[in-house]
Parts: C-alpha cells; sequence; structure tokens
C-alpha cells in the first residue's frame, strides 16, 4: 500500500482507539486502491500466492513479481509486476474484487492501516500504526467502529505478522544499519527465501549444506512444508550474520 500521503491523512492510531472502515462491492471506489501503488512482497506473501495459483515460488516470481535493489534497503525488494493497462493494475484484481483474496498479501490485509515493527536489543518486538485516510476512498463511511486488534483479526493477519517479524532481527541487523552491506551469500540466501522450491531442491541434492545441525525429522518436515523451510531459511541467514 503507498504511504507517499499528505501528513494531514496519515494519523497515529493507538490500541485503544476505533475507526470505521469496510470495503466492497457498493463502495464507489471499489478496487481503485488496487492500482498505481508499489506493492512490496514479504517472502510469506509468495509462499501465500504461489500456493493459491499452484506455482512454485519461483515460477510466480518470474511471472508476477519484480526484484529491484532499492537505494537505503541493505537488501532486494521484491514487487508485485502490475499491468500495463494505464493505471498500473494489480494482476489479480477483477471487477468483481481480488481473485486472489483468501491470500492476498499482508500489506492489503492491513489497509487502511499502516504497520511498522522492530524489535530492541533485548529482542522485544515493538510495533506501531498509523491510518491512512487516503481522501478519495469511500470506505471510511462504511462498516462498524473497530479497534487495530479488531481489524487484524477480521483479516487474519496473525500468521503474517508473526512471520513477517521473524525478519526484523535481520532486516535491522546492527551491521547492516551501521551502513555495512550484505555479503554474495547473504544477499543470495535472502533471495531464496523467495524461492523456497530452489531452496529446497539444493537442500535435497546437497549443495547448500546448512551451516547447524538439521535432524532426520527436521529434514521431513522441510520436504513438505514450505513454512517450515522459509523458517530455516531465516534460521540460516541469522546463523551467517552473527558469524561475520
Amino acid at each position: 500500500m503507498p504511504f507517499d500521503l499528505a501528513p494531514e491523512h496519515v494519523r497515529p492510531l493507538t490500541s485503544d482507539e476505533t475507526f470505521r472502515f469496510g470495503c466492497h462491492p457498493g463502495v464507489t471506489c471499489f478496487t481503485d486502491c488496487c492500482r498505481e501503488l508499489e506493492l512490496a512482497l514479504t517472502p510469506y506473501d509468495v509462499l501465500r500466492l504461489s500456493g493459491h495459483l499452484r506455482l512454485t515460488p519461483s515460477t510466480f516470481l518470474d511471472r508476477y513479481a519484480l526484484v529491484e535493489q532499492t537505494e537505503g534497503c541493505p537488501f532486494p525488494l521484491v514487487f508485485l509486476g502490475m499491468l500495463d493497462d494505464g493505471l498500473a493494475s494489480c494482476p489479480f484484481v477483477t471487477a468483481a474484487g481480488c481473485r486472489v483474496y483468501a491470500d492476498r498479501p499482508g500489506a492489503c490485509r492491513t489497509y487502511p492501516l499502516g504497520r511498522g515493527a522492530f524489535t530492541t536489543p533485548d529482542g522485544t518486538r515493538h510495533e506501531m500504526h498509523v491510518l491512512l485516510g487516503e481522501p478519495h476512498c469511500h470506505g471510511f463511511n462504511e462498516g462498524d467502529q473497530q479497534n487495530i486488534s479488531t481489524w487484524q483479526n477480521n483479516q487474519e493477519l496473525a500468521i503474517y505478522n508473526a512471520i513477517n517479524d521473524e525478519l526484523l532481527p535481520i532486516l535491522h541487523h546492527p551491521l547492516l544499519k551501521d551502513g555495512q552491506p550484505p555479503t554474495e551469500e547473504e544477499v543470495a540466501i535472502f533471495l531464496s527465501l523467495y524461492s523456497l522450491d530452489t531452496f529446497r531442491r539444493q537442500l535435497i541434492d546437497g549443495s547448500l549444506t546448512p551451516p547447524f545441525p538439521i535432524t532426520a525429522d527436521e529434514h521431513q518436515e522441510l520436504a513438505r512444508e514450505d513454512l517450515a523451510l522459509l523458517r530455516i531459511g531465516i534460521r540460516w541467514l541469522s546463523h551467517v550474520l552473527a558469524k561475520r
């Protein structure tokens, strides 16, 4: 979701505050927010989207994603590729709504909220939220009053936030924050989190060897569970960074 709104359209939201919002085909701006946007995808977003479309993650990346190195970001960003239709429309939006709705990205679920999260050196996670009051959106005249917790529960955000937050110690690693760029190995491991099918194949054929022991039960789980594989990849990257 876009965050380049004028300050008067973005306001901090505390956990006990409520807001009104609803989106459905009867809203006149329905699906407008699915156009003219830059949507960065997390590894978990790609896991869910590729599964919904019955594609391997690598195939999904080839068909629907753009990988770009953005100034100020240590690792490449993966963006959803928009259609060249004059409106930069999401490839999954239709007149009836989102055709991947059950597995839509976390940013889409979070809107009209924006969420920021970070961890302190003691490992405590902190988060903050803002309300993105885009002037063109009529959804703020719809639905019931609700708070952050209610909205997150309704949008099934718990698993998205939990998995995405597991990457925070990596993205906010002191070495990277001090301006030291990631190594080629670290970038390769990071991108493998988006291409879990390739990552799994390399583990199985022995072309990649984990830097820590993996039990036989874990090997069996990694062979069939993408989420377990993603978490091993995150653990792997954390281990490599810690060894610097």
